[in-house]
């Protein structure tokens, strides 16, 4: 038994391990830590190798999501507040999230965790203030819980056509009970805790009879939900807060961001990134398109005409 728990925790060291970030974050934290608010969904873009695989499995470059649990004097609850303080050994004026994370299960940690990452903040919409402390309540009363890394795979099952096993064979996605699961992912933590209180995330919507305007909704398997399902939603307001903005009352302020430098590109960066003069090239090519297309559409006019 040792020797398996011995591999389970290399591997698990392993996934958890970050590959290199970029110099500078894609997100303004400094605004995001004071506009965010309590029940927001963060989404965080990361760079671990088990975050790699969930965007792979996904095909979104969102790897975990978190609630945000405000402020200890956020949380009305009194029991609820002592929890927090048994879970989390630091400052009563701390912006915090609750997650569940591969190697530490369902904790509560400080916002700041994630102040170098890309951030996107998923925000319930019209949710009432009764209704977000229930959704806090559910998320805290998870803590302790383990992370499934078995979920994983299994979604990836899921997601994957070619799979060579069949997706409801010994599945643990097809298994869940309301409050019956003893581990956990990040996703299906909140997802578990809006459907607590029926907010919808990706319903199913049937139509409930011949009368117009009858339907029904029905909650998605929470062990379905990925991060990016959040950004997905039309019941979630997406808030961005990027590291250069532009907003304001010049319309074409984004032409003053800085595109043009010394700094050359890393053989792998590019690949995935192009120099402005590369773009300035790719803009003249475009102009010659519509011509190319038009002389085609000819060619197989005269064809069909013969």
């Amino acid at each position: 038994m040792n020797i398996f728990s011995n591999i389970y925790k290399k591997l698990e060291s392993w996934l958890m391990s970050e590959n290199k970030e970029a110099s500078f974050p894609l997100s303004d934290f400094e605004r995001i830590k004071h506009e965010i608010k309590p029940c927001d969904v963060l989404l965080i873009e990361g760079h671990s190798k088990v975050a790699e695989v969930i965007k792979n499995i996904t095909q979104s470059r969102w790897s975990h999501a978190c609630l945000y649990i405000g402020r200890l004097h956020d949380i009305e609850d009194p029991v609820l507040r002592e929890t927090i303080k048994q879970n989390f050994d630091g400052q009563p004026n701390t912006q915090l999230i609750i997650e569940s994370q591969l190697g530490l299960g369902t904790v509560i940690r400080p916002l700041s965790t994630y102040d170098r990452k890309h951030i996107r903040i998923c925000r319930p919409i019209d949710l009432v203030y009764s209704d977000s402390q229930k959704v806090l309540a559910y998320a805290i009363n998870r803590l302790g819980t383990n992370y499934h890394i078995r979920q994983i795979l299994d979604l990836a099952r899921f997601y994957y056509p070619w799979s060579f096993l069949p997706k409801r064979f010994r599945s643990s996605l097809f298994q869940w009970q309301p409050g019956g699961c003893t581990k956990t992912v990040c996703s299906t933590m909140i997802a578990e805790a809006f459907g607590f209180i029926q907010y919808p995330i990706l319903p199913l919507v049937k139509k409930q009879s011949e009368i117009e305007g009858k339907y029904q909704l029905f909650q998605r398997n929470p062990m379905l939900c990925t991060p990016s399902d959040f950004d997905y939603s039309p019941y979630f307001n997406i808030i961005k807060y990027p590291f250069m903005d532009f907003n304001g009352n010049n319309d074409s302020k984004y032409r003053l961001m800085p595109w043009h430098g010394d700094i050359e590109l890393s053989e792998d960066e590019a690949r995935m990134y192009m120099q402005a003069s590369d773009q300035s090239n790719i803009e003249i090519g475009l102009s010659a398109t519509p011509r190319n297309i038009q002389s085609i559409e000819n060619q197989n006019h005269t064809h069909l005409k013969h």
